[in-house]
C-alpha cells in the first residue's frame, strides 16, 4: 500500500466514530504512536510526583495562603512534559489545578484526525495517572462537546480577527520570514498558514466555551505569542480571564513570568521604575561586570547556557583590518534572526525588522561619508530559515565599498566590533543595551524591552530615524554616551540580568536532570519555597512587587 493511499485510508477511519479510538486499544494500548511523542518518562515518574505533592498538599491547604482555580493549557510533548510537573508542583501548594492539552507532537506538520484522535487517547491515558491531584482535560474533547451543544463554528468577530494574527505570526516563526503572500495557497507559507489557522481554531473555540463553562481564576500557559498557546491567550483576554505566560531563557533555574501580557515582550517598565534611581552596589555591579566580560570572550558563565560569540575578542584594531575599514565613522547595525519571536509584531515605525532593514541599507548605500557594518546575528548558525544576508543581496546585489557583512559564522567577534562603532543601529537585539554599555550611542528602531529606558535613541517615524542618524553622525557630536547614560545602561543590564527572572527549580531543557536535586518534595517544603516561592506565586495571579 503506497503511503498516499495509507493516508487516505486514514482520513476515512478518522471520520469514522470510536474507529481510532477502537484501533488504539486493540493494537497500541497504553503506548504511543511514535519516539516523538512518547510520555514515557512522565508515566514512570508520576507516581513519585504525586506521593511527594499529595504529603506537602495536606499542609499547604492548612495553610492560609489563598488558593486558585488555575487551568495551565500545553500543547507539543516537552511542554507538556513540563507541565505535567508543573500541575502537580501547584497542586502540591494546595490549588485545584487543570491541565488542559491539545496531543501534536509537531507545530509545522499536519496529523490526520485519525492519529490525532490515537495520539489523544495515549496522552490522556498517561496524563489522568495524575488524578487525584491533577484534573486532565482533553481539549480535542472539549471541541466534541462544545459542537454537538452549539450551532455554528465562529468565534465573535474580534477574538477571530487576533486567532488570525497568531496564525500569521506562527507563518513567520516557523519559516523564519516575515513577508510572504496569502493568496498563493500552494507555496509553504500558505500551506503552512491554513494548517496554523485551523490548528489555532480549534484550540480557541475550545477553550472559549470550555473557559465559559467551567470559569477558573487564572490560565496559565507557555509563552503567549504563537501557536495555539498563543491563541489560549487571545482567548483568555477577551474573556477578561488573568492569564500567567511563562517562557525559558539561557539562564537556568530561572523564568520569564508576564501576567496579562505576552512573556516574550519582556515588559520590563515596573521593575526598571522601582529601580532606575537606585545606584548599583559594587557586588551588584562587578557581577555584571563578570557576565559582560564572559560574553565578550565567548565564555559561559554561572547559569548562563549559552554562546553566542564563535571566538574571544580579538581587538578593535585586528577587526579593522580584517574587514579592510578606513577612517571614516563606523555604524554598527546588529541583527536579529528572522522571524524571532523577539522580532514579531515589535515595530515602531517600519512594517517589520525586514522592512526596517531594507529602507536601512538603502539609506547607507548613499552616505558614502561613513561605513556601515552589517552584523549577522550569530544564533543564525542554529536556524534553517532564511539569512539576513538574503534581505542584504536583495536590496544590493553589489556592496557599495562603504557597507561590510559580516556573517553569522565569520570568526569575528561582535564585541571587537562594538570596540570600533560611532553608532549603534538595533531593531530588538539586546548587543544594542550592550553597545550603550560601551557608551555607543544606539538608535532603537523596534519596541524591545530597553527601549525609552534612558539610555537610548528611539525614533518614531522613519524621518525621525534619518534624522538621528545624520544628527548623532555630525563631526560636532559624534562621540560616546554621557557617563549618567552608560552608568543607567549598566544598572539596567543588571536588572534584567539579575532581577526580571524568576529563580524557579526546574529550565524546560534541563529539567529531567535538576529534578535529581531538586524534587518536587524540596521545592515545595519551607526551604524551597522561601527560595521559589515568589515564581509560584506570580505564576498563579499574585502580584509582583519590586521594592
Amino acid at each position: 500500500m503506497s503511503m498516499v493511499s495509507k493516508k487516505q485510508v486514514k482520513q476515512v477511519l478518522g471520520g469514522l466514530p470510536w474507529m481510532a479510538e477502537l484501533y488504539w486499544q486493540l493494537r497500541q494500548p497504553g503506548k504511543p504512536l511514535s519516539k516523538s511523542f512518547s510520555l514515557s518518562k512522565v508515566e514512570n515518574a508520576l507516581p513519585q510526583w504525586l506521593t511527594q505533592a499529595g504529603e506537602a498538599r495536606q499542609k499547604h491547604l492548612a495553610s492560609a495562603t489563598p488558593k486558585k482555580r488555575l487551568l495551565l493549557f500545553l500543547t507539543l510533548r516537552y511542554w507538556i512534559e513540563h507541565g505535567a510537573l508543573l500541575s502537580t508542583a501547584l497542586a502540591g501548594l494546595g490549588h485545584e489545578v487543570s491541565l488542559a492539552f491539545l496531543p501534536y507532537a509537531n507545530y509545522r506538520k499536519p496529523m490526520t484526525n485519525f492519529d490525532v484522535r490515537r495520539q489523544n487517547l495515549y496522552a490522556r491515558h498517561v496524563l489522568e495517572k495524575a488524578a487525584p491531584l491533577v484534573r486532565v482535560v482533553p481539549v480535542l474533547d472539549i471541541k466534541n462537546i462544545r459542537s454537538n451543544h452549539t450551532k455554528g463554528n465562529l468565534l465573535p468577530d474580534e477574538l477571530a480577527k487576533n486567532i488570525h494574527q497568531v496564525a500569521l505570526r506562527d507563518v513567520q516563526y516557523t519559516l523564519q520570514i516575515e513577508e510572504f503572500d496569502l493568496d498563493d495557497e500552494s507555496s509553504a507559507a500558505g500551506l503552512l498558514y491554513r494548517m496554523r489557522i485551523e490548528r489555532n481554531m480549534q484550540a480557541a473555540q475550545a477553550m472559549f466555551y470550555g473557559l465559559k463553562s467551567n470559569p477558573v481564576d487564572v490560565v496559565l500557559t507557555p509563552n503567549g505569542s504563537i501557536l495555539e498557546n498563543g491563541a489560549v491567550f487571545q482567548v483568555a483576554r477577551f474573556l477578561d480571564i488573568p492569564i500567567t505566560t511563562y517562557e525559558f531563557g539561557e539562564q537556568r533555574q530561572r523564568i520569564w513570568l508576564a501576567q496579562n501580557r505576552e512573556v516574550m515582550r519582556q515588559e520590563t517598565d515596573d521593575l526598571w521604575q522601582s529601580r532606575k534611581t537606585i545606584a548599583l552596589s559594587d557586588d551588584q555591579l562587578g557581577k555584571v561586570r563578570d557576565l559582560f566580560a564572559s560574553r565578550q570572550q565567548a565564555g559561559l558563565w554561572e547559569n548562563f547556557s549559552r554562546r553566542w560569540q564563535g571566538l574571544p575578542s580579538q581587538g578593535g584594531g585586528q577587526v579593522r583590518q580584517q574587514l579592510g575599514l578606513d577612517d571614516r565613522p563606523v555604524v554598527l547595525l546588529a541583527a536579529n534572526v528572522i522571524g524571532d519571536s523577539l522580532t514579531l509584531g515589535r515595530q515602531v515605525f517600519s512594517q517589520s525588522m525586514t522592512d526596517w532593514l531594507q529602507q536601512t541599507l538603502r539609506f547607507f548605500a548613499g552616505l558614502n561619508k561613513v561605513q556601515l557594518v552589517v552584523r549577522i546575528h550569530p544564533g543564525e548558525r542554529y536556524t534553517k530559515g532564511p539569512s539576513v544576508s538574503d534581505v542584504v543581496s536583495q536590496v544590493l546585489p553589489e556592496l557599495p565599498e562603504n557597507i561590510h557583512l559580516v556573517a553569522a559564522d565569520d570568526p569575528i567577534n561582535t564585541y571587537d566590533l562594538v570596540e570600533i562603532a560611532s553608532l549603534g543601529l538595533v531593531y530588538t537585539t539586546t548587543t544594542g543595551m550592550e553597545m550603550a554599555m560601551s557608551g555607543v550611542p544606539v538608535i532603537v528602531s523596534g519596541q524591545t524591552h530597553y527601549r525609552g529606558k534612558g539610555f537610548t535613541f528611539d525614533p518614531v517615524s522613519w524621518d525621525d530615524f534619518y534624522e538621528q542618524i545624520e544628527k548623532l553622525l555630525t563631526l560636532d557630536t559624534i562621540g560616546r554616551l554621557t557617563k549618567e547614560q552608560v552608568q543607567q545602561a549598566w544598572n539596567y543590564a543588571y536588572r534584567f540580568f539579575f532581577e526580571y527572572p524568576c529563580a524557579f527549580p526546574w529550565h524546560l531543557l534541563y529539567f529531567w536532570d535538576e529534578l535529581d536535586d531538586l524534587p518536587i518534595k524540596y521545592v515545595l517544603s519551607d526551604e524551597g519555597q522561601a527560595q521559589y516561592g515568589e515564581a509560584f506565586r506570580y505564576l498563579v495571579g499574585e502580584p509582583r512587587i519590586f521594592e
